[in-house]
């Protein structure tokens, strides 16, 4: 596939270069620097809002859950920095709303702790539970003081209760 798109290399073989799990050390080794370019392009993207390179780049092979070396997903980095469409759009490629990054955060605390209310309602219509994560986004909700916003919603939301129960789930021996 050949891309016009000044972000996306000519020749996106992305699958085969990417991993979308977290903390692969040896896998990061293996790495060459035109990936490593490619995967800062790709984050630095997400942290823009730069909703059409993903429209491209997610059909064409990217991982919809490429984790950075904090174990910051493209979600986590789109919806902390304020961009639903983005989200959405992430969302709707397979991105997982309950992956934690390295500090146990999801994105939708990072939603409330940035105020990003548009954000927060397309997590929690792509399944985001806001009972999990440490602290989660219902605890933030209250330590933010902001239950009369969001408390009913969160208590309402079809991901509450189902991290640990979803096709997204990390599986745990």
């Amino acid at each position: 596939m050949h891309s016009s798109h000044p972000v996306l290399p000519n020749k996106l073989h992305i699958q085969t270069i990417m991993s979308d799990a977290p903390n692969q050390p040896e896998r990061a080794a293996s790495l060459t620097p035109e990936m490593i370019d490619f995967a800062s392009k790709m984050y630095e993207a997400a942290r823009q809002g730069d909703v059409s390179t993903f429209e491209q780049a997610l059909p064409a092979g990217l991982p919809p859950n490429l984790t950075n070396d904090k174990g910051d997903t493209l979600l986590m980095l789109a919806a902390y920095h304020g961009h639903a469409d983005l989200v959405k759009v992430l969302i709707q490629h397979g991105a997982d709303p309950n992956r934690l990054n390295d500090r146990g955060q999801s994105p939708l605390a990072g939603a409330v702790f940035k105020k990003e209310d548009a954000v927060i309602q397309e997590l929690l219509e792509g399944g985001a539970d806001p009972e999990y994560g440490q602290p989660s986004a219902a605890e933030c909700v209250t330590m933010f003081k902001q239950e009369d916003t969001w408390k009913e919603k969160f208590d309402a939301a079809p991901g509450k209760g189902q991290a640990g129960k979803t096709r997204w789930a990390d599986k745990k021996d």
